[in-house]
C-alpha cells in the first residue's frame, strides 16, 4: 500500500496451509516478505529475536493460527499483548473455527482481527487482501 514490503510472520504448523497462504499473498501482488514458523515457541523466539531467529526482521503483520504445538496461538497472543515491545504489531488470527472468534477481545487498540480459513483459494486471496489493509491501517507511520 505504501511501497514498502510488508514483513509477514506466519505462525502455522500445517505446511500445506503455509504454502496456500504464501501463494495467496503472491496472487494478490502484495509486496511482502513472508517468514513462517511452525509453533508458538518459535513465533516468540522470532518476535524477540532469540536463538535461531536473532536476526529476524520485525513483522508488520503476524498471521496466527490458534491450534499450535508447544505454545498455543492463545498463549502467543497473550504474550504479545503483555510485551510493550510487541503489542503494537497487528495480529490476524487465521483459524478454521468460528467458535473462537472472541480471541481478539481485549487486544490493545483493536490490533487483532479474526479470520476464518477457507478451503476456497479465491476466498483466501480476499482474506489476504483484507489482512493487508488491516496491517497497513494499524501500522500507520510506524517502522
Amino acid at each position: 500500500m505504501n511501497g514498502a514490503a510488508l514483513v509477514i510472520l506466519v505462525v502455522e504448523d500445517n505446511p500445506g496451509d503455509v504454502l496456500l497462504l504464501t501463494e495467496a499473498i503472491a496472487q494478490t501482488g502484495i509486496a511482502a516478505r513472508v517468514h513462517a514458523v511452525e509453533d508458538g515457541e518459535a513465533a516468540l523466539d522470532f518476535l524477540v529475536r532469540r536463538g535461531d531467529h536473532a536476526a529476524a526482521p520485525r513483522p508488520g503483520l503476524i498471521v496466527l493460527d490458534l491450534n499450535l504445538p508447544i505454545k498455543s496461538g492463545r498463549e502467543v497472543l497473550a504474550e504479545i499483548m503483555a510485551d510493550p515491545a510487541l503489542h503494537d504489531i497487528p495480529v490476524a488470527v487465521l483459524t478454521s473455527s468460528k467458535a473462537e472468534s472472541d480471541v481478539c477481545d481485549g487486544y490493545r487498540k483493536s490490533r487483532c482481527r479474526y479470520f476464518v480459513k477457507s478451503g476456497d483459494f479465491k476466498e483466501l486471496v480476499d482474506i489476504v487482501r483484507r489482512m493487508e489493509q488491516f496491517a497497513w491501517s494499524e501500522r500507520g507511520d510506524q517502522a
